[in-house]
């Protein structure tokens, strides 16, 4: 990056020039060991321009822009690094602008910055910009309250990590069936058009009398080959259809939310990761010294399954009427008995924080071996699946030649 500067060397002379350094202290360090005392610096026009396409600023609004969780994970241990090591929230802020790459970011920095100068607090500067998730807004807020907001961002980074990590595990998860689904759906079709179609004629020519399986196939095999196109149309149709639904209809999303947790071997994952990020939210909010209605809150807007967050509203109403936790979740199935018994603990000891967490261990670790409990069972599954659909393409193609045999042993 290149910095205009204006500066006085030893003789009291002013001199001016350009320099090329990764941040603006490391500029003015080159030019101090150069015997100049820099009296103005400011960054060179163009010295902004990206240096490839994730550094390009893509335009719009950037209060509405999302901020993507590894960015988020960087920025949050970055600041919690630097804080814990003595440097004040300024300075760091001042560096982090510095050594920021992308131009996006760098922007919402800069604004932050600004805010703080002008006299808001930082959880009320990081309000203005979507991109910053309520939970660690809040977070944020109860640190600088309590005066530790090194641990605040501490807490942030350990949410974040998680996070990430839980939703990997997920996706993964769900990834492998779907991926098997497509490769038999892709085999189905290849020997369908490809394979098919040459047994057809070879057949025609001969006059053998085909069997129902044969004919069945083939007939298939010419809907693929003659109206390929209405079956993307179809398919896209149905796919956006429930999309649709799913985003406008709040009856049919709780239905499929509720559905879904009862899909063999996937319903479990889905139950068992929303409430492990539940707890692990409830976990770090109480301990950070947020009321428990308001974690609660935060915490239930954080579970991507809307009918356990539905579930975790119900709870949260009986909770500011008076009701403690535990007799609130035991009147949803959805809540294990176990994790009922360990919230009243919590709740009588005064440890609510602590049981959280062992429950979001818990749950995490029930995930984990869930989803290889779903990868051992797909497997064998998903090979008998393409064995049957190899092997019923197989025979439809071998039993017509029975019938040439006949046909040849005639003529004969």
């Amino acid at each position: 990056m290149k910095y205009k500067y204006t500066a006085m060397n030893a003789r009291n002379q002013k001199k001016e020039g350009a320099v090329e350094a990764e941040t603006q202290s490391q500029a003015i360090a080159i030019l101090r060991n150069k015997g100049l005392i820099v009296q103005e610096i400011n960054e060179a026009a163009g010295s902004d321009a990206p240096t490839s396409i994730w550094q390009m600023d893509m335009g719009g609004d950037i209060h509405t822009k999302k901020i993507k969780p590894k960015r988020l994970l960087m920025l949050f241990n970055q600041i919690a690094m630097m804080m814990k090591a003595g440097i004040n929230l300024s300075l760091s802020m001042q560096i982090m602008i510095d050594s920021e790459k992308e131009i996006t970011m760098k922007k919402i920095l800069k604004e932050i910055n600004e805010a703080l100068y002008n006299g808001l607090t930082l959880s009320q500067a990081m309000r203005n910009f979507e991109g910053f998730p309520p939970i660690y807004i809040s977070i944020v807020e109860a640190g600088e309250a309590n005066g530790r907001l090194d641990m605040a961002f501490e807490q942030c980074s350990i949410i974040c990590k998680k996070d990430i990590a839980l939703t990997g595990k997920i996706k993964s998860a769900l990834m492998y069936p779907i991926f098997l689904i497509v490769l038999v759906i892709a085999l189905l079709v290849v020997l369908s058009v490809f394979v098919i179609p040459t047994f057809k004629d070879t057949y025609a020519s001969m006059g053998a009398e085909l069997p129902g399986l044969t004919l069945a196939m083939m007939a298939f095999s010419d809907f693929l080959i003659g109206y390929w196109w209405l079956v993307i149309i179809v398919v896209a149709a149905i796919v956006f259809t429930f999309t649709t639904l799913k985003k406008t209809n709040a009856d049919f999303a709780m239905m499929v939310a509720k559905l879904s947790m009862k899909i063999p071997l996937v319903g479990p994952i889905i139950r068992q990761s929303s409430l492990a990020r539940f707890c692990r939210l409830m976990s770090t909010l109480t301990d950070s010294g947020i009321p428990v209605h308001k974690a609660m809150a935060l915490s239930r807007d954080a579970v991507p399954n809307l009918f356990i967050r539905d579930r975790i509203q119900d709870v949260l109403s009986d909770v500011q009427i008076g009701i403690t936790i535990n007799e609130a979740m035991a009147k949803h199935p959805v809540f294990d008995p176990i994790l009922v018994s360990m919230i009243r603990v919590g709740e009588e000891s005064g440890m609510l924080g602590d049981s959280f967490f062992k429950m979001a261990d818990m749950f995490e670790s029930q995930t984990d071996e869930s989803t290889q409990r779903m990868t051992d069972a797909m497997t064998p599954v998903m090979t008998v699946v393409i064995g049957v659909v190899v092997g019923t393409v197989v025979v439809s193609v071998l039993l017509p030649m029975f019938g040439v045999y006949s046909v040849i042993d005639e003529n004969t």
